[in-house]
C-alpha cells in the first residue's frame, strides 16, 4: 500500500507564498508498472475538487490548471519519494484543502490529468488560507 502524506499549509496573507509538501511511502511501485503520476488537488468551500498541477515520472512532464500557471510550480524528489508545491503570489481564491495524488502508470501523466477518477491513492489534505 502507498501512504502520501501533506504537510506545509497553513494561513498566509494575500501575496504570500507557501510550499507544500507530500511524501510517499510504502510500494514505490506496483507490479509491472515502473513509474507514476502525482498531482496536486484543492477544494475549497462549497466547490468541487479540482486539479492544480501533476508530474510524471515518465517525462518529467508537468501540467497546471490554468488559474495557477505562472504561480504555482510542482516539483519532486525521487530520492526522498516527495512530492512539492510552490506556490507564489497566493490569492484569497487559493484557498482551500489540498490533497496530494498518485497513480501508477507506464505512460506520461497525459491530457486528463485533472480528474481525480485517474488517481488511486490520495492524502488527508491540508488546508491553505489566504486572506
Amino acid at each position: 500500500q502507498v501512504q502520501l502524506v501533506e504537510s506545509g499549509g497553513g494561513s498566509v496573507q494575500a501575496g504570500g507564498s507557501l510550499r507544500l509538501s507530500c511524501a510517499r511511502s510504502g510500494d514505490t511501485f506496483s507490479g509491472t508498472y515502473t513509474g507514476y503520476c502525482m498531482g496536486w488537488f484543492r477544494q475549497g468551500p462549497g466547490k468541487e475538487r479540482e486539479g492544480v498541477a501533476a508530474i510524471s515520472s515518465r517525462d518529467g512532464g508537468t501540467h497546471y490548471a490554468d488559474s495557477v500557471k505562472g504561480r504555482f510550480t510542482i516539483s519532486r524528489d525521487n530520492a526522498n519519494y516527495t512530492l512539492y508545491l510552490q506556490m507564489n503570489s497566493l490569492k484569497p481564491e487559493d484557498t482551500a484543502m489540498y490533497y496530494c495524488a498518485a497513480r501508477w502508470t507506464n505512460l506520461p501523466c497525459g491530457d486528463r490529468w485533472y480528474l481525480s477518477s485517474q488517481y488511486n491513492y490520495w492524502g488527508q489534505g491540508t488546508q491553505v488560507t489566504v486572506s
